[in-house]
């Protein structure tokens, strides 16, 4: 009868299904990499093994991401030092009936605020100018207080300095508090600089410090800086620090837990953990033998004999999970920003397609059988 299907029609079924493009949420790696060995292929296919990281090692990196350089801490001076631009108050006490600093009953003169000139010098009367930029507190009262004795022996001297507004750090954005911080101690670091604005915001995925000096940026990863205490640099007049989110991030696409761009979590980033932020091969649907990197590369850095660069500007990194070495060559390949980290379908899925289809083939030929 015409509504049945017979067995010829279900293997020309099966057959025309098989030659189709099944629906799928990722590429095949025989699909992606396809005609890479011709005479004119416009990429080069390189799989991550333990030989091939030495000579990767030596490329060029991607991803047009400006790296600075970071400067170690510098010992400053402890405790608060006397610099131009400070005001420093005093008060002299003295008990000599002919002093010339008091008068009758009033033991104590309070002198005029004055304020450190740009050669360190401050006047005191019956004295004259006197140096005392780059000294302490203490250090500056026994030089004034020395210096009245010829005045009048009897007299002592007290002080204090307030630091002036152009000794100060601008933490800029990035923090709970942005705004201006004195240099009370001259020993302040970047951290502690941070620690009073507040630290750093809590959205940011992985944050870095910028050091504004001049016309110089410095930068730095927050987690390194907190791991390395040696770096934690002692500020400057003038310094401005800024926290920003890591502008490196890589595309994750094909049979996993997620595609979409995502930003680098730290510093350095392997494939192995790009694989595992994506959430890890889909077990029903990636290949774990055909995990992809595609890079694309600047011209310069194409080498015809592929040993200190790539063969051509646009290169796939093929890697396997499935075996020791793909797994640790996969820890030890460095992602760049921008790379995109692909997880292919495997084939069993389109078997897995086909089977169903045909299945439901022979429930639709049993349906009409009836």
């Amino acid at each position: 009868m015409i509504h049945k299907l017979s067995c010829s029609t279900l293997l020309a079924f099966s057959l025309a299904v098989s030659g189709c493009a099944l629906p799928r949420g990722a590429a095949l790696q025989s699909e992606i990499v396809r005609n890479a060995d011709a005479e004119n292929a416009q990429f080069a296919v390189y799989p991550v093994t333990k030989d091939f990281l030495p000579r990767f090692a030596d490329w060029p990196r991607t991803g047009g991401v400006t790296r600075y350089s970071w400067i170690g801490k510098r010992k400053g001076p402890i405790g608060r030092v006397i610099l131009p631009g400070d005001s420093v108050s005093m008060a002299v006490w003295d008990n000599d009936e002919n002093s010339l600093l008091t008068s009758g009953e009033q033991k104590v003169a309070q002198l005029q605020v004055a304020r450190v000139s740009t050669n360190g010098t401050i006047f005191v009367p019956y004295v004259g100018s006197l140096n005392i930029g780059g000294m302490t507190e203490a250090a500056a009262r026994e030089k004034i207080q020395e210096a009245l004795l010829v005045v009048s022996p009897s007299a002592q001297v007290q002080l204090t300095a307030e630091v002036g507004k152009r000794h100060s750090v601008d933490v800029v954005s990035g923090v709970g508090n942005p705004g201006s911080i004195p240099l009370e101690e001259r020993d302040m670091t970047v951290l502690t600089a941070l620690s009073q604005a507040g630290g750093a915001s809590g959205g940011f995925e992985n944050p870095q410090i910028r050091l504004l000096r001049g016309n110089t940026t410095y930068a730095i990863s927050l987690g390194k800086l907190l791991k390395t205490p040696s770096l934690d640099t002692t500020l400057r007049s003038g310094d401005k620090i800024v926290v920003a989110e890591d502008e490196s991030y890589f595309l994750a696409l094909g049979a996993t837990g997620r595609e979409e761009l995502i930003t680098f979590p730290k510093e350095h980033l392997s494939a192995l953990d790009a694989v595992t932020i994506m959430g890890g091969v889909n077990d029903n649907r990636a290949n774990p033998e055909g995990i992809l990197v595609l890079r694309e590369y600047g011209s310069r850095a194409v080498r015809a004999d592929g040993i200190n660069g790539p063969e051509n500007q646009r290169v796939v990194f093929t890697m396997d999970l499935t075996s020791a070495d793909g797994l640790f060559s996969a820890r030890n390949f460095r992602i760049n920003p921008k790379d995109v980290v692909y997880a292919t379908e495997s084939p069993v899925n389109n078997a897995r397609t086909i089977f169903s289809l045909i299945g439901s083939a022979f429930g639709v030929a049993n349906q009409l059988d009836r």
